[in-house]
């Protein structure tokens, strides 16, 4: 029940402002017809009950399986494995990623079928698994965090300035869009339970973290490398 209550407080303070501030803007300025000012309304409540179930089962599910499974791995004391898993959940979470599929489906639109939905899920996933492999890389090998962001966002600039025009924000949209309410906690809780069981020390489990900051050049990368073969 204190979960309940807490993930109760939290959709509250997440979408209540919203909504307030749409309806005083509805007051003083847009003056949108009662229809669209009633639809709103009602996808706020659907917003609110689908986000409440959701933040729910992150807490009562994925967290703890997602730690579980980081600490389970390195036992079986196979790389490969640790590697491969991580690419695999890095693919599954990003095409389940609600956030990944609202930009998809926008760009979509935009391009008139140009960059369809599908190809760009396939390669925002594909971007962000081959980095989290990466990342459980640094995690058993124990290379510094802040090399790996260098030569990663070092290739980002560089290689903006060799894809269409177009393609250089949707990369960028596309790297914050996976860190979206269904990757971070999986992902996260993954990169912890690895780093506990491997890492030594009396900080052993905060080397976990940094790994959805560079999880998230994959879809960067991935879409630029798009944009270059389109």
């Amino acid at each position: 029940m204190d979960n309940v209550k807490d993930t109760f407080k939290e959709v509250a303070a997440a979408i209540l402002p919203v909504a307030v501030v749409v309806i005083i803007l509805q007051i003083t300025l847009i003056r949108l017809p009662w229809e669209a000012l009633l639809q709103f309304l009602i996808g706020v409540v659907f917003v609110s009950m689908g986000f409440f179930m959701f933040l729910l089962g992150v807490n009562a599910g994925l967290l703890p399986v997602g730690e579980q499974i980081g600490r389970i791995l390195p036992k079986t004391k196979k790389t490969w494995l640790i590697i491969g898993t991580g690419f695999l959940l890095g693919i599954a979470v990003t095409v389940a990623e609600p956030d990944v599929r609202v930009l998809a489906e926008q760009i979509d639109q935009v391009s008139e079928g140009a960059i369809s939905s599908g190809v760009l899920i396939l390669s925002v996933s594909l971007g962000l698994a081959i980095f989290v492999a990466l990342a459980m890389i640094r995690t058993i090998f124990g290379i510094p965090l802040h090399y790996i962001l260098i030569a990663g966002y070092a290739a980002v600039f560089l290689l903006s300035f060799f894809v269409p025009e177009a393609f250089v924000p949707i990369s960028f949209d596309a790297g914050g869009v996976t860190t979206g309410p269904m990757a971070v906690p999986f992902i996260l809780a993954l990169g912890v339970g690895v780093a506990t069981v491997l890492r030594t020390g009396k900080n052993s489990s905060s080397e976990g973290f940094g790994l959805i900051g560079l999880a998230s050049i994959g879809p960067i990368l991935a879409v630029m490398i798009l944009g270059v073969l389109f």
